[in-house]
């Protein structure tokens, strides 16, 4: 894993003695940063072509298949929320096209007051990717089986 990786101010860096490896397509993290800033801003449009036409999304509750289906649940998830903030705790390149990401959401659902009503989800990401496209989202709730999947993952595309 590069240090371009991370930013070292804002992301946590575990320790799993993982290998350093480069990224053999594009910097993979800054793809990351980059797609969900186009999230926080509700960009479905930019958000959409960082994914293939036949993506998987695995989230907690449901597997989608295809960008469509994708898009579809986003809109679904952006059109709950009054307010929406995706907060990136760490970004890793594991390498092999496999990117870890935890992030955390706050959000107000859609007719609450501000003073109240916000929830907030913390979640590990794995991605696959191919020339700087996704192709495969898995959603963990589990941080530490997220990560340990994505290095099992990452060292079986090696």
């Amino acid at each position: 894993m590069s240090e371009e990786s991370r930013r070292p101010d804002t992301l946590e860096t575990r320790d799993t003695h993982r290998v350093a490896e480069e990224s053999t397509t594009a910097d993979l993290a800054e793809r990351v940063r980059l797609l969900f800033a186009a999230a926080s801003r509700r960009d479905l449009g930019t958000l959409m072509s960082f994914y293939a036409a036949d993506a998987v999304w695995e989230t907690t509750l449901v597997t989608l298949d295809g960008s469509a289906a994708i898009q579809e649940r986003l809109e679904e998830w952006f059109g709950a929320f009054d307010e929406l903030e995706f907060e990136l705790e760490e970004i890793l390149d594991l390498g092999n096209g496999v990117t870890f990401t935890v992030v955390n959401q706050r959000a107000r659902p859609t007719g609450t007051s501000t003073s109240r009503g916000y929830i907030q989800r913390q979640e590990a990401l794995i991605g696959v990717w191919h020339e700087g496209i996704v192709t495969r989202v898995t959603t963990f709730l589990d941080i530490d089986e997220a990560c340990a999947a994505a290095e099992r993952l990452a060292k079986e595309r090696g």
